[in-house]
């Protein structure tokens, strides 16, 4: 579960409701039709730019943003390292015994076992990894979309009330609750933009670009086993994908099965 998220939303949220609560007329900040537009027109207008299929799609997405935490990558090259030096020593068909946790590393090791050519292994592996980061971004899009259509359908909404109120001026005492209520569609559209859709894009494009790096390190990894490289170099260029603090420490060891 990646707390950051989880902390992040619970505590802006826990913010906003507190402050409601604290007022003196917390229930002036429930209104049903303001939610009707902004949160119905939001995903109905979302939804006129993509599937049905990928809008759908990109709910099951989201959970990446509050449940996924991406596999580190220096346990990644302490793996492969491992695998290697199997392979090294005992050839490529003693790899099928070996328990592989990862899914694209472990169909990238399938196809070692098989006997593929090494042009075939690398377009199935790239294959893969572009079909992952195609699905991300349309998530990322979605919410993104999500957060520029919200605040949007929130003015459109304060301005239906305030019609609605100008067409009714005859009683003064009603001119400020009626004002109220349609300002409340500006506020939900801008929390849920800024409080939830928005967040959850940025979180989302950098689930993508860990998986990326993953991923691109899992094809230089198979492509090196394949080719027989020394484990340590192969380690070594492995590393290379790493961030500077951390290519110096040692890569934990991977956990016996």
């Amino acid at each position: 579960m990646d707390l950051a998220t989880l902390l992040g939303f619970l505590i802006a949220w826990s913010l906003i409701i507190a402050t409601i609560a604290l007022g003196a007329a917390a229930s002036t900040f429930i209104n049903t039709p303001s939610f009707m537009i902004v949160v119905g027109g939001t995903f109905a207008v979302v939804m006129m730019r993509f599937t049905l299929k990928q809008f759908i799609g990109s709910m099951k997405t989201a959970t990446k943003a509050f449940l996924h935490k991406s596999e580190d990558p220096s346990e990644i090259i302490a793996s492969v390292v491992q695998l290697a030096g199997i392979a090294r020593k005992e050839g490529l068909l003693a790899l099928e015994r070996q328990e592989v946790k990862n899914p694209a590393l472990a169909l990238g090791i399938r196809m070692l076992v098989d006997g593929h050519e090494p042009a075939v292994v690398r377009k199935a592996l790239n294959t893969e990894m572009n079909e992952t980061v195609n699905r991300h971004s349309i998530g990322q899009q979605i919410f993104q979309q999500i957060g520029d259509a919200a605040p949007a359908m929130g003015m459109i909404g304060t301005l239906v009330g305030l019609v609605q109120m100008l067409s009714n001026m005859s009683d003064p005492k009603s001119i400020g609750p009626a004002m109220a209520i349609a300002l409340l569609t500006t506020l939900y559209g801008a929390m849920i933009a800024n409080m939830f859709a928005l967040p959850v894009a940025d979180k989302l494009a950098l689930r993508s670009n860990e998986e990326l790096m993953n991923k691109s390190i899992i094809i230089e990894s198979v492509m090196g086993i394949q080719e027989g490289q020394n484990p340590k170099v192969l380690e070594e260029l492995l590393k290379n994908y790493l961030p500077a603090s951390k290519r110096d420490a040692e890569a934990p060891a991977p956990a016996e099965a």
